[in-house]
C-alpha cells in the first residue's frame, strides 16, 4: 500500500512540477499600471500563440509581435443594432494585412457589469450578430459563439440565442469560461461539448478563484495537461496575466508577483519551469493530494466519450 502511495504522490508531484509548451495557449491581455509587464508575454522564450484585449482593434504593446495573433472581440451590444463598428474594424485590419482568422462574441452577455459581463439579451445579441459577425464567413473568419458564464444561466442565454438567431448564426467554436475547481471545470466542459458536439472549444477565461496556493497551483497544472490532451479543445488562456496585487480573482491565481516576477503558475503557463516566486498573500506550499492525477486521468475519459 505504501508503494503504490509514493507511485502515485512522485508521478502527480512530476506532472506538476514540469510543463510542456502547448500551441493553444494566448493571452487574456488585461492592460494594468505596469506597462513593463507587457514584453513577459511576447518574449522569446514565451509559449503564447495568440491573444485578445476584449476590443476589435490590437493594443499597441503588440503592434510589432510576431508571435501573438491578435484575436478582435465584439464585447457586447453597440449603441444600436444596424451599428457596424465591429464589423468595420476587422474588415479593415484583413485589408491592411493582418492576419484575422478568428473573431470572439459578447463577453458574458448573461451576466452583469458587475462582474464583468456585458448583460445583453439573447433577442439582440441575435440581430447584433447577424448583421455585425456572420458576414465575416464570407472573408473566410471563422465565428466565436458567445462567452457565456459558466453559470446555469448560460446555457440557457445560449439556447434563447440560437433560437432568436432562427439558423442564421452559425459560429465555428464555442467560448468558455469557468470560474471555480478542476471536477466543475472539467464537468463543465463536458457538458458544453455534450450540448454543442459540432464545435470546437476554446476556453477563453478560466481560474480556481480566491483560493490558496497550493490549490491554485494544482488547478492549473490539471487544468492545462487536461486541455492539453483534448483535440477538441483548440485554444485557452489562463486568466492571471497580471500582478497579484492587481488580482480580482485572487493574488494566488496571478500570474506575477507584487513586483513583476513570474509566479511559478506564470512560467509554467509560458512553459518554462517553476520560479519559486510567490504572489503576495499566498500560503507556503503544502504536501499536494496524490490522487489528483488519477481523477485527471478519469475525467480526460468522462469527456472524450
Amino acid at each position: 500500500m505504501r508503494s503504490i502511495y509514493l507511485l502515485s504522490s512522485l508521478a502527480f508531484l512530476s506532472s506538476t512540477h514540469c510543463q510542456s509548451p502547448s500551441s493553444k495557449r494566448g493571452l487574456v491581455y488585461v492592460p494594468k499600471d505596469h506597462p513593463s509587464d507587457d514584453g513577459l508575454w511576447d518574449s522569446t522564450s514565451s509559449d503564447l500563440t495568440w491573444y485578445y484585449n476584449y476590443g476589435s482593434t490590437p493594443s499597441p504593446a503588440y503592434d510589432n509581435s510576431t508571435k501573438l495573433q491578435f484575436v478582435p472581440m465584439l464585447w457586447g451590444a453597440p449603441p444600436t443594432t444596424n451599428d457596424t463598428t465591429f464589423l468595420d474594424d476587422v474588415k479593415a485590419q484583413i485589408k491592411g494585412g493582418a492576419n484575422i482568422t478568428y473573431v470572439m462574441t459578447f463577453n458574458e452577455p448573461d451576466g452583469t457589469s458587475s462582474t464583468g459581463g456585458s448583460g445583453v439579451d439573447s433577442e439582440t445579441a441575435a440581430e447584433i450578430w447577424i448583421n455585425e459577425v456572420e458576414p465575416l464567413k464570407k472573408d473566410g473568419v471563422k465565428l466565436g459563439a458567445p462567452a457565456v458564464t459558466g453559470a446555469p444561466t448560460g446555457f440557457t442565454w445560449l439556447q434563447q440565442f440560437f433560437t432568436a438567431c432562427n439558423g442564421k448564426c452559425n459560429p465555428d467554436f464555442i467560448s468558455v469560461h469557468w470560474y471555480g475547481n478542476f471536477e466543475g471545470l472539467a464537468s463543465h466542459v463536458g457538458q458544453v461539448r455534450g450540448t454543442y458536439p459540432n464545435m470546437t472549444i476554446w476556453v477563453t477565461e478560466y481560474a480556481d478563484n480566491d483560493v490558496d496556493l497550493v490549490d491554485s497551483e494544482s488547478f492549473y497544472n490539471q487544468s492545462s495537461q487536461f486541455f492539453d490532451r483534448i483535440d477538441y479543445i483548440t485554444h485557452y488562456s489562463y486568466f492571471g496575466a497580471f500582478r497579484s496585487s492587481d488580482s480580482n480573482v485572487g493574488p494566488n491565481a496571478a500570474m506575477l508577483t507584487q513586483t513583476g516576477k513570474l509566479t511559478d503558475i506564470g512560467s509554467w503557463y509560458l512553459g518554462g519551469s517553476e520560479t519559486g516566486n510567490t504572489p503576495k498573500g499566498a500560503a507556503a506550499r503544502n504536501t499536494i493530494f496524490a490522487g489528483s492525477s488519477i481523477f485527471i486521468f478519469m475525467a480526460s475519459v468522462w469527456c472524450l466519450l
